[in-house]
């Protein structure tokens, strides 16, 4: 069963908040997950990102896959550069 790192949305209509969560990629979108690693909330003036690197880190070691947009988020708001391909 391969793990994701990827975005749970909640907030409520029009209003969207997100939880970067690790999950089998079996799991529903907004279902069950392993360890929430961070927040992203792209409605303020500033977008505002919030990840646990050493977490983040440790899951990338056990062979989880950040999706696309995780992915770029980390590259455009971590402090962490990922050498993903």
């Amino acid at each position: 069963m391969p793990v994701k790192i990827r975005l749970a949305r909640g907030g409520r209509k029009k209003r969207p908040f997100y939880k970067i969560v690790v999950a089998s990629s079996e799991a529903p979108r907004d279902g069950r997950f392993i360890e929430r690693i961070g927040s992203y909330d792209p409605l303020p003036t500033e977008t505002q990102v919030q990840i646990d690197g050493e977490r983040l880190q440790y899951w990338l070691g056990q062979g989880a896959e950040p999706t696309d947009t995780v992915r770029n988020l980390i590259d455009k708001y971590g402090k962490l550069s990922l050498n993903i391909q």
